[in-house]
């Protein structure tokens, strides 16, 4: 029996938008070291990624494409939806995920599974987290979220490809600050917390 064939998303380095905070050529590295993160956490909710020199425009991300409805999304999440969100916050947390919109998290058709997509913007040393999710500020993170950031410390081979070795250590920071504080963090008032646009 034949395996189903995936549909890739590709995202070739060559066609990045240069950004003045995030060095050139960079963005589809990240969007590997995110589903690498996800995995290590056991979140499963960023679709299979990996990198490619022979990717079809040149060397890039390829990503499974996830089925969706593109007109659900966080603005009109139902409360139940919402709360199976935690997870999400907790890697973009980790993740120092720059931009996460409305639309950049969903439910795939027929399964019901959660997803993340679009992390090209994460993973700077300095913290720039911005998300629309903020419903759990200052709330308690479940032990079970929290109990694979003890192997944070283990992670540096994960990343080393895709992420240079400040931004690695960034991310064992994170994990000791949030193993220590066990609670989601509050939105800060100092800089801008959310996208933009939303969605």
């Amino acid at each position: 029996m034949k395996a189903k064939p995936i549909k890739p998303c590709t995202k070739p380095s060559k066609g990045e938008q240069p950004l003045w905070d995030f060095p050139d050529n960079t963005l589809a590295l990240r969007e590997v070291a995110a589903y690498q993160l996800s995995e290590a956490l056991g979140f499963h909710i960023v679709p299979f990624t990996t990198y490619r020199d022979d990717g079809p425009y040149g060397p890039g991300s390829l990503q499974q494409y996830i089925e969706y409805d593109i007109e659900h999304h966080y603005f009109n999440f139902t409360p139940d939806e919402r709360e199976t969100l935690r997870p999400v916050v907790l890697f973009d947390i980790l993740a120092n995920n720059a931009d996460r919109k409305g639309s950049h998290i969903f439910f795939e058709e027929g399964t019901q599974t959660l997803y993340g997509i679009d992390h090209g913007i994460c993973f700077h040393e300095e913290n720039k987290l911005r998300t629309v999710i903020w419903d759990f500020s200052g709330q308690q993170i479940p032990d079970d979220l929290l109990a694979p950031l003890a192997e944070a410390e283990n992670w540096s081979d994960l990343f080393e490809q895709y992420l240079s070795p400040r931004e690695i250590r960034a991310i064992q920071r994170r994990a000791r600050t949030l193993l220590k504080s066990r609670t989601f963090p509050l939105r800060p008032a100092d800089r801008r917390a959310f996208p933009y646009p939303p969605i």
